[in-house]
């Protein structure tokens, strides 16, 4: 790319978005964030302020943030104003609006969303402007936040997941002298209730800023609310407000409840959190109830927190119990501990399956089974890391009873060997396979097979360390190990991309930051199919989506991918 832009300074005439050097922009934001990482570590907070201020005005931050949020999935959803940005103008418009001088937020865009309980969650969707304004924020906070946060906190956070989290579970259960009971904590209405004075007391970011996030109410049938309490459910920066309300909370208990304390017996209370979801294990029942769970709800307490009734309970590991989708319990007399797929996410899972198969009934098969891969792959995907091959099974006889059924509807005249013979083929040694032709990418019409959960490989998940912080380079080089190791087993059986992936040392060659599963990617053909260029491995790469749409809308020629190439 030939234009260059100085992607650290304070930018009052920023340059065109097409024009913009997004690799040194990666760079110069990724170089604050660690000098924040390495203030916050040795506790000199005046400069973590100086850094924070540098970061959220300079036009490396305020592109980037406009970048986020016109390339997430709510791209396309406005606020109360209508207004998105999908033009490279706008988006051009966008950085140099994000200016703190006169800042105020509009009030939020409230809906709601259904619970698997029956209930709804309200959720507040900010204007465009008030997203990038958060989202150039949290570059600024989300190394602190990293830095300083619970080591066995899992939700919201970089590089971290569910499956580490149940991953834990297993480390702190498993054993024969682990603890035996489980203290199962939900916290109530957690986003809607946190105090705000609480936050404006400890949340290291600009105070003026956050005030204005904090009360700038909601839009409900044309009624403006105020909002005392609770950070905006919607809002890019509230995960990392939440997280930094309950960080601090397994730092506590180890200093209440040390591993050895005057000879007292091992309590062997340990916390795994994510999100609002925590679990604290304990040796007895006694301990959990008349020391443990006190503690934990005066520290909500002065957070204007409080535990759910109905949800929290103390339980014994041989009875088992539900987190994050999955059951974890004890077998053969407590020597065995087995995590699986819990009853209610399966029976969650195919309720929604036979709901597409009802929505459908004169649907084509080819586009149904398009629809319903997706969501099986999904499903087995998350349970992937746990027992779960008997599960798998069950739920592919599920699938096909209901799919058989949904066949037979259709033709309630026919006979069920005519049904068979025109919706279900053979695949891979199975002969009750539902399939039917779909248009492919490229126009061609094809034959298509419903996938089955137990394709899909059961894999140990490998539990990130405790202490890895993905903003410190210091831990650089474990993390690109980790993304290596998952993108090779996600692209198994892929040889192509493999190779591509591989020889890119893993980086989109435009912006020179890492391709993964979350970011997506695409095959540019670097002379185009239409003026030539053949299906070889050597004239494809993978670049992000938006890179690949950013070289094709500028005409720019990708070289050969090497990390230390780009676009010509």
């Amino acid at each position: 790319m030939t234009a260059e832009v100085t992607a650290g300074a304070v930018s009052h005439d920023p340059p065109d978005w097409q024009t913009i050097h997004w690799s040194q922009v990666h760079r110069e934001v990724r170089r604050l964030q660690a000098r924040i990482v390495k203030a916050t570590q040795a506790g000199k907070w005046s400069k973590v302020k100086a850094l924070q201020h540098l970061l959220t005005h300079s036009f490396s931050g305020k592109a980037l943030a406009v970048r986020r949020v016109t390339e997430n999935q709510g791209k396309n959803t406005p606020g109360v104003d209508g207004v998105t940005w999908s033009t490279p103008g706008s988006k051009t418009r966008a950085v140099r609006q994000l200016r703190q001088r006169g800042y105020q937020p509009r009030p939020l865009r409230r809906i709601y969303i259904p619970k698997s309980n029956g209930k709804r969650r309200p959720l507040g969707i900010p204007t465009m402007r008030d997203r990038a304004m958060q989202a150039l924020y949290l570059l600024a906070l989300g190394p602190l936040a990293e830095t300083t946060g619970d080591r066995n906190s899992y939700g919201f956070r970089t590089a971290r997941s569910t499956a580490d989290a149940l991953q834990q579970c297993f480390n702190v259960l498993a054993r024969r002298t682990s603890p035996q009971w489980v203290l199962e904590g939900d916290i109530q209405s957690c986003f809607d209730r946190i105090s705000h004075d609480w936050l404006l007391a400890h949340v290291p970011t600009d105070r003026a800023i956050l005030r204005k996030w904090l009360q700038a109410g909601y839009l409900e049938k044309h009624a403006l609310y105020a909002t005392e309490a609770g950070t905006p459910q919607g809002g890019i920066v509230s995960p990392v407000l939440a997280n930094l309300a309950l960080d601090g909370l397994e730092t506590l208990l180890r200093q209440q409840f040390p591993p050895r304390y005057r000879g007292r017996p091992n309590p062997k209370v340990n916390l795994v959190r994510y999100a609002d979801d925590f679990l604290i294990t304990g040796a007895s029942q006694e301990l959990l109830v008349q020391e443990v769970k006190p503690l934990v709800e005066r520290f909500l307490a002065e957070r204007g927190l409080e535990l759910s009734p109905e949800k929290t309970c103390i339980t014994h590991v041989e009875t088992g119990f539900d987190f994050l989708g999955q059951n974890v319990r004890k077998y053969n007399g407590g020597k065995t501990l087995l995590i699986t797929p819990s009853r209610k996410n399966v029976k969650a899972f195919l309720d929604n399956v036979r709901g597409i198969l009802k929505a459908n009934t004169q649907a084509n098969t080819g586009n149904l089974i398009r629809v319903l891969n997706p969501m099986i792959r999904g499903w087995a995907n998350y349970h992937r890391h746990v027992v779960s091959k008997q599960t798998f099974s069950q739920v592919d006889y599920a699938l096909h009873q209901a799919v058989w059924r949904w066949a037979k509807r259709r033709h309630p005249q026919k006979s069920a060997r005519w049904v068979r013979q025109q919706y279900f083929g053979t695949h891979g040694g199975n002969h009750w396979t539902l399939q039917g032709e779909a248009e492919g990418p490229d126009g061609e019409r094809r034959v298509v097979q419903l996938r089955k959960a137990s394709q899909t490989a059961i894999r140990r998940h490998v539990k990130i360390k405790s202490e890895a912080n993905p903003y410190d380079p210091a831990w650089e080089v474990y993390f690109e190990q980790r993304l290596g190791v998952k993108m090779a087993a996600n692209l198994r059986g892929r040889r192509t991309l493999n190779f591509l992936w591989q020889q890119q040392g893993g980086l989109c060659p435009v912006c020179q930051q890492p391709i993964t599963e979350l970011t997506g990617w695409h095959n540019h053909y670097r002379v185009w199919r239409s003026l030539g260029g053949g299906d070889q491995v050597t004239n494809r790469v993978l670049l992000h989506p938006a890179c690949h749409r950013h070289v094709h809308r500028l005409g720019f020629t990708v070289v050969k991918p090497r990390p230390s190439e780009g676009v010509s």
